[in-house]
């Protein structure tokens, strides 16, 4: 049986569509025969195809299918093969084809998709893309295409706009095979050669697409090679490469390539160049190339500076943008490689810490710390915050740049805005005031350059933070806001509810945090344009229920608030009835407190001193009244005549002699006595009615008076310059040369009243002290020299009267709150123990008595004052340091007196009087006591505060800025150009001191404990040459000097010390060598050691630091080998000496060249001479080293070597300085066994403290895989030879020396059984185990295992003896060196086990 033949899905479909055909009559199959006749005269090609399903098209149609592509070309292949001229028909079939195509228009035809004759079938290619999937034809017609590109070349664009040479190019993309593949990239790169850059950017772009991967590294060195021939194919060439599969050598070289003309790239080009770069980057090479693309990206010129950027964005806009467009594309390429490669987003971070200099940063720097804290990996995000700090916090990213950023890049910039508002919420919440203030900087661009969804959240986030608590995150949140409402009034308007938000948390501001607060809401309120004008209504209420509250905090905020909204509704004059209303409620509410009205006289005060409004029309002529009705009275017989009081009176202090009779006098002693007689009646409820008039309101009231004076009189004070002169109603200061003998309650009125005169003349002082008179200078000097002597009487009275309390003077704070709740405070002395019940009842929220509250502030007071206050040398009496808070402060103004001239003893005749009346001079004691309180106003507003985490339990301590609530009205700006402002009479009276002590050392033969020394003029000459030094390096140390706005104002600032040596055109550099000249008249250790801090200051803010290291070393040895005696002719010595001691040790090892050498030499030949001389002498080279003094040397040089030994370079096995860097550590190494050594002799528990705790340092230097170390760093054959050298044995041997002493120092700890000692031991342990075992890995894998065994070490102490008590139980012969004996180094380890290891 026959079986029958399976036809093809041809044939079915042949027959499919046959069978749906009628049946054909006669005439039918005439007409077929016709037609078949007709064909015959039509070409092969077109029979073909028209047999294959396709219909040739003329006149611009489309060619039509009938059949799927897959049957097309079946349909083909099955003719040519059947064809009975096959093979030739191949050949004809082609030939016809080529003449088919010759005309243009049939060639577009054929390169076009097909239309399907039904709606149903799916797209179709195009008729020559289908063919080209017949492999007999493919070589065939791809050389017929590509033979017809060059005729189309010069016209890229036909009809319609379509590209031939495209067209064809992309009829080879995605072809399922190529017959010849070698053959087609041979010929599409000849036609790269000679055909025009349209043409030839689009093959090359298609190359990927068309090359099978076997062609992919022969066809990538011929684009390496075009690459470099023709910059203009760079972006198709890169777009080629970075799709083709090519050898990691390969890209190497076309990476260099291509980074070498990163420079001439277009802009528009630049994202296709960075995407390829970091495409192509390897694990091991990610550092380097990301090194090399930071260094050759430079985004500062790919945008126009400001001014022609504003120009062209006003001309055209979308050229404007175009490079911000540019720079965004490079971003996101950027980010795309960070956000999938983890190796490039930490070759980035090594790359940005890396930059070690300022100049070296660039604005790429913080696009790439935007970017990686942008992405989701939450390493990346940390790592770019950490950086971001760690930048700013050493300064080398400052402002400046930040604000380029912004300004240039905005665009760009506005895409990362959560990341730039997440950093600046982090920077802001820091306790570093670098951080702080540099987090402001971006919140401040951010508002200022950003749209209005940025404003609301910038808004919102700073809300956020003046809620939070924390005092620098508050005072930087709040002085941005205000900062913002002055310079966007309008935009800050619309957020005027988001801000009026804080009002609900404001029991956690300070004092000067509410009067910002309410500053900005009522400039918000009540501003020009009136946009706020809905939060009024608030505003009103919430300082009229404060103003209402008997609590003293509460009432407090009332009146702040309300004198701020007073300022700004001030203003206007239609507000002008509501003015009125509020000042009187607030002068009603405050009157039956006395601290209230003095606050709110205070509180006006600063406000008519810092607006311009006219105090006429708010308060007019009352104040005047007022005051002369409660505190002045007349002179005359009765005032002295009063017996009722505790002391007698007396008038005292008049500078109007002539004036004595009918004259005016302040009635202080009276008021007092009835103050303190009210107090007592309001326990008794008497004399309710009459009007108390509180000692409290003196100095207050009349700081408002004279502002109101200045004011309407333009700083002239005639009508009360009669208060300058006149007298106080007093007690005879002879009470207190006889303190003892008074009573308690005798003894506590004498400490107020003189309390109270002195915040009274410190008022009158800051009132008169601009006035130009020679008379009223020579009053306000007197006045001066008045407070100086009631401070030494206070001295004495506070000191036999202890407890006391002292009435408030700065009543904006909490420390007049806590000091007014009880008169009968516990004396300072108690028994031990007596803190730490209230402490702890305050730590854990029990309520505890007033009592128990003011011994708790009056400790941390004591614990926070500076050591130098403590041991400030008043006999007899106590240090008013610390009851600083409650004297009044002095204006800044004041400090103009300094310009006067210095009173010496020359100037005075026998009976002490100056020979020259009109001439104002200064005192020794005013001197200083001006230059302490200039020191205290430039180290709490030029001087960053110490950086302190707040605690987990907030604990009360005293309030830094109490006394400064003046100062802190301004600047530090113009705090520091006032500063420099007195420079002159600075260096003048520095010179003076200088001077005074040149002539008292030739007097005294050289040396200053002759006897024609007054102790007393030397110790006040001594402080103020110190004062003044400190005064200098303060002003100097400023941290705004380096911001570029501000350098004009340090160029001034040394040019005033540079002219005083060399008159008209001096150098700043002689600034330094004028300080210099000072150096051979220092009174004390701690005057040397504040004029080397001067010149290091000095000559870093000059900017040649480096030039003047050799001096500052020279000049501090010549301090450390000079004997310091005091004008006693005693040693100088104690904690005071010690501390200054080791901060000019640490400037010297800071300063010199080689500190390796200089240890050396103290430990080897400072320290030996020590043990060869009696207890009490000194070193003959170092006189400053004895035996009271080593702890201090040995502390210092410990640090320093630890110090010196992170600056060793780290080495690579290529180096060819390993010598070198050996020497170095062998210097280092040969130190550090000295100074450990030197434990068996000094062994002391301090300093066996501080050796167990400075050496973990030390030894971790020797762990870590960046140091020099050439136990860790150099890896093979390197080692090998450096085992067998002498030096490298002698340096192990020597650390193994060290590392043992070290281990018997740990046992001799654990035997003293001293917890300051153990505490230290396990660190050091660990550190000694570790270091151990990564000798034994470095010897592995250098095949050196016989040169190391290892053992366990015998406990000793430090003689060498053992510790019987732990005596292990192996054998002797097991136990004795940790190297040479002992147990064999187990077999080698494994690369895994060395990797993990060297990972830890």
């Amino acid at each position: 049986m026959m079986r029958r033949k399976r036809r093809s899905s041809v044939d079915k479909e042949e027959t499919f569509s046959t069978a749906a055909k009628p049946k054909k009559g006669r005439s039918a199959g005439r007409s077929a025969k016709e037609a078949v006749a007709v064909e015959t005269n039509e070409s092969v090609f077109v029979a073909f195809v028209r047999k294959a399903g396709v219909t040739l098209k003329h006149d611009a149609q489309s060619n039509e299918t009938t059949a799927d592509l897959v049957v097309f070309q079946k349909r083909i292949q099955q003719q040519l093969q059947k064809s009975p001229q096959f093979p030739g028909i191949i050949q004809e079939f082609v030939s016809s084809m080529e003449a088919y195509i010759e005309n243009a228009d049939a060639l577009r035809t054929c390169l076009l998709p097909c239309v399907p004759q039904t709606s149903s079938s799916s797209f179709q290619e195009s008729l020559l893309r289908m063919l080209l999937g017949v492999e007999t034809l493919q070589t065939l017609i791809i050389n017929i295409l590509l033979e017809k590109i060059p005729e189309f070349m010069l016209d890229s664009s036909g009809d319609g706009g379509l590209s031939v040479p495209r067209m064809i190019i992309n009829q080879l993309k995605w072809l399922d095979r190529i017959v010849d593949a070698k053959g087609l990239s041979v010929k599409l790169l000849e036609l790269v050669s000679v055909a025009p850059v349209e043409v030839q950017r689009d093959i090359i772009t298609s190359l990927p697409e068309i090359l099978e991967d076997s062609q992919h590294n022969d066809v990538g060195k011929e684009l390496n090679s075009l690459l470099q021939e023709n910059t203009q194919l760079t972006v198709p060439v890169l777009d080629a490469l970075s799709s083709l599969n090519l050898r990691s050598s390969l890209l190497t070289e076309v990476r260099s390539a291509v980074m070498a003309t990163m420079a001439a790239v277009q802009l528009e080009d630049l994202p296709v160049v960075v995407k390829f770069i970091l495409q192509s980057v390897s694990s091991s090479d990610a550092f380097e190339v990301v090194c090399n693309l930071r260094r050759n990206l430079e985004l500062e010129q790919c945008v126009l500076p400001p001014v022609i950027q504003a120009s062209q964005t006003l001309s055209a806009p979308a050229a404007a943008g175009s490079s911000q467009d540019s720079i965004t594309l490079v971003l996101d390429a950027i980010k795309s490689a960070v956000r999938f490669q983890k190796t490039i987003s930490e070759a980035w971070l090594k790359a940005i810490e890396s930059v070690e200099e300022v100049e070296d940063h660039k604005v790429i720097d913080l696009l790439m710390l935007l970017i990686l804290h942008s992405t989701n990996a939450n390493q990346s995000r940390r790592g770019a915050e950490r950086m971001l700090k760690l930048k700013v916090r050493s300064g080398l990213i400052q402002e400046p740049l930040l604000h380029r950023t912004f300004r240039d890049y905005v665009q760009v910039v506005r895409g990362y805005f959560s990341s730039v508002l997440a950093l600046a919420q982090s920077l802001l919440r820091s306790p570093d005031p670098g951080l702080v203030a540099f987090g402001g900087h971006m919140y401040r661009c951010s508002f200022t350059l950003f749209d209005s969804y940025c404003h609301q959240e910038v808004v919102g986030s700073l809300v956020t933070h003046v809620c939070s608590g924390a005092d620098g995150e508050v005072d930087m949140a709040l002085e941005l806001l205000c900062g913002l409402v002055t310079e966007k009034p309008s935009e800050m308007s619309l957020y005027a509810v988001f801000v009026k938000g804080i009002l609900d948390y404001m029991d956690n501001l300070t004092s000067q945090q509410i009067r910002k607060l309410f500053h900005l809401l009522s400039r918000l309120a009540f501003g020009q344009q009136q946009q706020g004008s809905h939060i009024q209504d608030d505003m009103h209420i919430v300082i009229r229920k404060q103003l209402s509250s008997t609590v003293p905090k509460y009432k407090r905020i009332g009146i702040i608030g309300a004198v701020m909204v007073i300022g700004s509704m001030g203003c206007f004059f239609l507000l002008l009835l509501q003015v009125t209303a509020l000042m009187e409620l607030v002068k009603s509410s405050s009157e039956s407190s006395p601290e209230a009205a003095a606050l709110y006289y205070d509180e006006l005060a600063n406000l008519i001193w810092s607006s311009t409004l006219d105090p006429q029309e708010m308060i007019g002529s009352r104040v005047l009244d007022d005051f002369q009705e409660d505190f002045v009275v007349d002179l005359g017989p009765d005032v002295t005549g009063l017996v009722s009081f505790l002391l007698p009176p007396r008038v005292l202090y008049n500078l109007d002699e002539d004036e004595s009779q009918g004259g005016i006098a302040i009635n202080l002693l009276p008021l007092l006595a009835k103050d303190a007689q009210s107090k007592g009646d309001e326990l008794t409820q008497v004399n309710k009615t009459q009007k108390r008039v509180s000692p409290l309101c003196l100095s207050p009231f009349f700081r408002l008076l004279r502002l109101c004076e200045e004011k309407r009189h333009q700083g002239d004070l005639e009508e009360i310059d009669a208060l300058l002169g006149c007298p106080l109603i007093l007690t005879d200061m002879d009470a207190v040369d006889k303190v003892q003998s008074l009573s308690k309650a005798e003894r506590e009125f004498l400490c107020a009243l003189l309390f109270h005169t002195i915040n009274w003349f410190r008022e009158v002082v800051n009132a008169f002290c601009k006035q130009t008179e020679t008379e009223m200078k020579m009053k306000v000097m007197t006045r001066l020299q008045n407070i100086t002597y009631l401070q030494t009487l206070l001295e004495k009275a506070l000191a036999e009267t202890p407890g006391f309390v002292p009435p408030a003077s700065n009543f904006d704070g909490e420390s007049s709150d806590r000091l007014a709740l009880s008169s009968a405070v516990p004396a300072l002395k108690t028994k031990k123990g007596g803190w730490i019940k209230p402490i702890s009842m305050m730590l854990y929220g029990v309520k505890i008595s007033a009592n128990q509250k003011l011994k708790v502030w009056f400790l941390f007071v004591l614990k926070e004052q500076p050591e130098k206050e403590k041991e400030k040398d008043v006999s007899p009496g106590v240090s008013l340091s610390v009851f600083r808070p409650f004297f009044r402060e002095l204006d800044l103004e004041v400090l103009s007196v300094l310009q006067s001239g210095l009173l010496s003893r020359s100037l005075l005749d026998s009976e002490l009087h100056t020979k020259v009346r009109e001439e104002v001079l200064l005192g020794p004691a005013e001197l200083v006591f001006l230059l302490e309180d200039l020191l205290h106003k430039l180290e709490f507003s030029l001087t960053a505060a110490p950086t302190k985490r707040a605690p987990f339990l907030k604990v009360q301590t005293a309030d830094r800025s109490v006394g400064f609530s003046h100062l802190q009205q301004r600047s530090s700006k113009d705090i520091a150009s006032y500063c420099v402002q007195l420079l002159p009479a600075l260096c003048t009276h520095l010179e003076n001191c200088h001077n005074h002590f040149q002539a008292l050392l030739s007097e005294n033969n050289g040396c200053v404990d002759g006897p024609a020394t007054d102790m007393q003029e030397y110790r006040m000459m001594s402080a103020s040459y110190q004062l003044l030094l400190q005064v200098l390096n303060t002003i100097f140390s400023w941290s705004g000097f380096s911001q570029p706005g501000h350098r004009n104002l340090l160029k001034k600032a040394l040019g005033v010390l540079a002219e005083r040596l060399k008159e008209g055109d001096a150098d700043l550099t002689q600034s330094f060598e004028y300080l210099l000249n000072f150096r051979s008249t220092m009174p004390s250790l701690n005057t040397a050691l504040c004029l080397s801090q001067l010149l290091s200051t000095v000559s870093e803010k000059g900017g040649n630091a480096a030039a003047h290291r050799d001096q500052t070393a020279s000049l501090v040895r010549h301090f450390l080998s000079q004997v310091w005696v005091t004008a006693s002719g005693e040693r100088e010595r104690g904690n005071k000496f010690n501390e200054a001691l080791h901060a000019l040790l640490t400037i010297y090892l800071e300063q010199v060249d080689d500190i390796l050498k200089v240890v050396e030499e103290i430990a080897g030949e400072g320290i030996t001479e020590l043990l060869n001389v009696s207890k009490d002498e000194s070193s003959a080279s170092w006189p400053t080293l004895n035996r009271q003094t080593f702890l201090v040397f040995y502390k210092v040089m410990l640090a320093e070597l630890e110090k010196a030994v992170r600056k060793i370079p780290a080495g690579k096995s290529s180096d060819d300085s390993e010598s070198e860097k050996l020497l170095t550590w062998s210097l280092a190494v040969r130190d550090f066994h000295i100074l450990v050594n030197l434990v068996k002799v000094f062994d002391s528990r301090p300093v066996l403290n501080v050796c167990l705790k400075t050496n973990c340092p030390f030894l971790a230097q020797g762990r870590e895989k960046k140091t020099s170390f050439p136990l860790l760093i150099y890896n093979g054959t390197l080692w090998v030879r450096f085992i067998l050298k002498e030096d490298v044995q002698s340096l192990l041997k020597t650390f193994q020396l060290s590392t043992r002493q070290l281990h018997h120092m740990c046992g001799h700890s654990k035997i003293r059984q001293d917890t300051s000692l153990t505490n230290h031991v396990p660190a050091l342990k660990k550190s000694l185990e570790l270091f151990l075992y990564r000798v034994k890995v470095m010897l592995a894998l250098n095949n050196c295992q016989e040169a190391f065994w290892m053992g366990n070490l015998k406990n000793r102490n430090l003689k060498g003896e053992e510790i019987l008590s732990q005596r292990s139980q192996e054998s002797d012969e097991d136990e004795e060196e940790e190297e040479g004996q002992g147990l064999p180094l187990p077999q080698q380890l494994s690369e895994d086990e060395v990797s993990a290891i060297f990972r830890q």
